[in-house]
């Protein structure tokens, strides 16, 4: 999403984490911006990285090393997911294309704040700078440069991929603006179970109905008779690990069942591919072959008005992953390495909703052998007749709609509770 000027009193809304760049002329207050508004452990300060080395924040001797100081650092925040403001003029696309380049890397969102300004309100901003006695007024000569280049920048950064845009046009505008650090749609640490891992589903009422009264929920009503009305055991909730449509009878049913127990509160839910790929035939796309897609699209077609674009909105709006319990659990559709936990991107997405690369059969990536088990990773996708624990990670997918049975795991107690396709 992109958003600019954001209505008055308004705060700045930005994704956490991720990699803020401040934009602007030289004395403008992005330093006393930031100051403010972050904690001051996610700022990274040019002028910060000069004293550094230098003693002295106006050594532009130093600038070289300042940089390639400020881009280490930045480079070691994102690499451990962590909230990165960079407060420097970031004027010149040559500035802003490395750090850009660091954020695509780590898999973060990249936001712009641009501090626009009047030459005489920097005017007498900087004289207001010099008259406090403490560092020394910026060079006319410099200001009127970075002034020049504001224009472009405005064109600039709606073409160079930031999650978000902002534009003060006044310091007053940046000293009344406040920010609210909103986490990423996979960051659910704060949801700490007790959880039921429930593997694909692929419109498979029938045995999910059995399963979920074999974990203890109660659910009454659906279709045709009307909505359903769910009850969870106490202090539990559900997590779909994607694919929920296709290939089954009822497709339409499952997604209305499990979009019921999200929104009340019952259920947590991911997106599995052919979710995704159901979405996309919905809304016009061209069925992919080995899909289902024209099964379930019949299926739709025969429900009340309204319902399968309800069902596509619901579909469309699961994230691809879920960190859970403070960090230690993940839920995705596919084995998600643990270097993607917590972040977002195409990779994050394509992984979680496929898998690394190109594999057949369950076999899991080599990475799995190493792996220290933190935190626990469920996830579906592959068919396995049966789900084994593999050094902290699980596949749920026991095949139901292909004649196997639908398995949940129940966390942390890490018991396993199956239902045959079948009666």
């Amino acid at each position: 999403m992109t958003v600019l000027r954001p209505p008055s009193g308004s705060p700045l809304r930005l994704p956490a984490p991720s990699l803020v760049l401040l934009v602007g002329p030289a004395g403008v207050g992005k330093s006393t911006f930031a100051r403010r508004v972050f904690p001051e452990t996610t700022i990274v300060s040019s002028d910060r990285c000069r004293a550094w080395l230098t003693d002295d924040e106006d050594d532009q001797s130093a600038t070289a090393d300042a940089f390639a100081l400020l881009h280490a650092i930045v480079e070691k925040r994102l690499e451990r997911n962590r909230l990165t403001v960079v407060d420097a003029t970031n004027l010149e696309p040559e500035a802003r294309r490395p750090l850009l380049a660091l954020a695509a890397r780590h898999h973060l969102l990249a936001v712009a704040i641009l501090f626009g300004v009047e030459p005489e309100a920097l005017a007498a901003q900087n004289a207001r700078r010099a008259a406090a006695g403490g560092r020394r007024a910026i060079p006319a000569d410099v200001q009127d440069a970075h002034l020049r280049r504001l224009d472009d920048v405005r064109g600039q950064l709606a073409f160079e991929g930031y999650a978000r845009r902002f534009v003060f046009d006044s310091p007053a505008e940046a000293a009344a603006a406040t920010i609210v650090l909103e986490p990423l749609p996979c960051d659910r640490r704060d949801a700490t179970g007790p959880f039921d891992l429930i593997g694909d589903v692929h419109g498979c009422l029938e045995p999910l109905l059995r399963l979920l009264a074999a974990l203890g929920y109660a659910v009454v009503g659906g279709p045709p008779g009307g909505a359903w009305r769910i009850t969870a055991p106490p202090n539990r909730r559900a997590v779909f690990l994607g694919d929920l449509v296709d290939r089954g009878p009822a497709v339409p049913e499952v997604t209305a069942l499990v979009r019921s127990m999200v929104e009340g509160g019952q259920a947590l839910a991911v997106a599995g591919n052919h979710d995704v790929e159901l979405v996309r035939v919905m809304r016009g796309g061209t069925p992919r072959p080995g899909y289902g897609m024209e099964a379930s699209i019949r299926q739709f077609a025969a429900v009340p008005p309204g319902e399968a674009a309800a069902a596509a909105t619901f579909l469309s709006s699961l994230p691809d992953h879920l960190v859970l319990d403070g960090g230690r659990l993940v839920a995705a559709h596919a084995l998600l390495p643990p270097a993607l936990h917590g972040r977002t991107g195409p990779l994050v997405r394509e992984t979680a909703l496929y898998g690394e690369g190109v594999r057949t059969g369950p076999t899991p990536p080599a990475w799995v052998s190493d792996y220290g088990g933190r935190p626990l990773i469920c996830y579906g996708h592959t068919p396995v007749v049966a789900p084994v624990m593999t050094n902290g990670t699980i596949n749920l997918d026991t095949g139901c709609v292909f004649g196997g049975a639908l398995t949940a795991l129940q966390y942390p107690e890490c018991a396993l509770v199956s239902v045959p396709q079948g009666r």
